[in-house]
């Protein structure tokens, strides 16, 4: 990550980072130093495998935490009060105008997207396409299979 980027997040999203970091300082870091000291305990360093697999999740798990760490340290909490127009953290309701299909996404950040849950990024098509717009504008978005068009209903 560069120094200048700006990584926004929902407060959900900022406390799920915040529980994650938690129990991987508390919970996972415990469990691997006695899975390293199990696998010391079974003689020979340079030939035990064990010790080789909890070494690297040793690694795994110190630069997760330092990950987490600079995301949370460098994160923008996005409150999304103004729901005037569409902005990170809002729900917003549109309608595919050609399908005449309604589906309702959350904007978030790039880290907490996921399409799954209907969360979607504010860099992604759709996302950027109506970033700042509101209710009743219809706005061309260019997907990777083309241009469609979409209305937004409603901002919540």
């Amino acid at each position: 990550m560069t120094k200048s980027e700006e990584i926004l997040l929902t407060a959900q999203g900022y406390a799920e980072l915040e529980e994650e970091l938690n129990d991987l300082r508390v919970n996972k870091r415990a469990e691997n130093v006695l899975a390293i000291k199990e696998a010391r305990s079974h003689g020979d360093l340079s030939e035990n495998s064990e010790y080789d697999a909890a070494r690297d999740e040793q690694a795994k798990i110190e630069a997760r935490i330092q990950e987490l760490e600079y995301k949370l340290e460098h994160a923008t909490i996005i409150d999304s009060k103004d729901k005037s127009h569409v902005n990170v953290g809002c729900e917003v309701t549109i309608l595919y105008v050609e399908d005449k299909e309604e589906d309702v996404y959350t904007i978030v950040g790039s880290l907490e997207a996921d399409p799954f849950e209907n969360k979607i990024s504010n860099e992604s098509p759709i996302g950027a396409a109506i970033m700042g717009k509101k209710v009743g504008d219809i706005i061309p978005v260019n997907g990777p299979d083309g241009s469609y068009d979409v209305k937004i209903l409603k901002i919540a």
